[in-house]
């Protein structure tokens, strides 16, 4: 019985890749989520296909509910190509379009999700629409982990 515990303990985490364009917003927040949601299940990363930075905003929406993605860096998607990804979860159209094939049998989820951004300001009129997207993201994270 000792042995079945500990071989369950060592089962390998599912890694998680979000992507989007930039890497700066939508795709930094569902990482940040599902991270602190199910830490002992997934291992998660972000990357995009134009990367770029994170959005000042979505570490600001993060703190919010305490998570903090303030070190959270703005990768390519080649940089997990190797990496055997388990799920790659596409968080806009344009990354959908723009995803490369990823060897081995990785399942391959879309999710259309609004892009918060509308430039590099931290401007408070764009919380509400970053808070909205938080949660949006927030709900299908959850409905993810409830079907895994």
């Amino acid at each position: 019985m000792k042995d079945f515990f500990l071989i369950y303990s060592m089962k390998k985490k599912k890694k998680i890749l979000f992507i989007c364009t930039g890497n700066a917003c939508r795709s930094q927040i569902a990482e940040g989520l599902l991270k602190s949601l199910a830490p002992e299940r997934y291992e998660v990363f972000s990357a995009g296909s134009q990367p770029s930075k994170v959005h000042p905003m979505s570490i600001v929406v993060m703190q919010d509910i305490g998570i903090d993605i303030s070190q959270h860096t703005s990768d390519p998607i080649s940089n997990y190509l190797n990496m055997k990804i388990d799920t790659v979860i596409t968080v806009c159209d344009n990354a959908r379009g723009a995803c490369p094939v990823f060897p081995g049998n990785v399942e391959k989820i879309h999710w259309s999700i609004q892009d918060p951004f509308r430039g590099w300001s931290l401007d408070s009129n764009d919380l509400v629409r970053f808070q909205e997207i938080r949660e949006e993201i927030k709900e299908r994270i959850i409905d993810f982990i409830d079907s895994s």
